[in-house]
């Protein structure tokens, strides 16, 4: 199967003045378009490893022929990040779980924000670049951790609920070098409608 870029409820500018146009812009166009050029180039070298799911093969990389499981894992893993970050994120949406999630928040972390301050602290000490988020185990309890590069949760078993971009093409050309600002400010346009429903998908 050929992998496309999804498509955006949202448009470049509707996230200001928290992410900015340019970065969205630029964010969406080149770079997850890069990600989706790249993992179907190497899967088309396999027709039928290209059958299978991308999140499939990422939950279990041995199944990707060795020549090409480091594209697929970056560039898979790219497509499949931010797919879930564009999804994650709106100019208008609920600002705070509420329900089932934020049940489970509390009975895992205290509060809402504490949780927040353990997601921020997972965000600013990736060194390098790379993804934080919160999951889901397979005990169907609620976690905090933290990914290099383009790696995704599901290859250590784990279920994203709710990741956030820490590479510097996500945030440098707001917020240069301060990475606990964009992080702070990132709060404001996440969506938890969304993450309410991928929290009950994941159950």
């Amino acid at each position: 199967m050929k992998y496309t870029l999804p498509i955006l409820t949202y448009a470049f500018d509707a996230l200001e003045p928290f992410i900015d146009t340019q970065t969205m812009n630029i964010h969406y166009s080149k770079h997850h378009q890069a990600y989706v050029d790249n993992v179907n180039a190497a899967l088309s070298k396999y027709p039928e490893v290209a059958e299978i799911e991308l999140l499939e093969l990422l939950k279990d990389l041995d199944k990707v022929p060795a020549d090409i499981r480091g594209a697929v894992r970056n560039n898979g893993g790219g497509h499949i990040n931010h797919t879930m970050f564009w999804e994650v994120m709106a100019p208008n949406g609920k600002k705070e779980p509420t329900g089932a999630l934020l049940s489970e928040i509390e009975k895992t972390f205290g509060t809402l924000s504490s949780m927040k301050e353990q997601f921020a602290t997972a965000a600013k000490t990736r060194f390098g670049s790379g993804w934080a988020w919160l999951v889901v185990t397979a005990d169907n309890e609620l976690k905090i951790v933290s990914t290099a590069n383009q790696d995704n949760p599901v290859s250590e078993g784990l279920t994203p609920i709710l990741g956030l971009d820490v590479w510097e093409h996500a945030y440098y050309l707001k917020y240069q070098n301060r990475r606990p600002e964009y992080i702070e400010q990132w709060w404001n346009v996440v969506n938890w409608d969304v993450v309410e429903r991928n929290f009950e998908a994941a159950k």
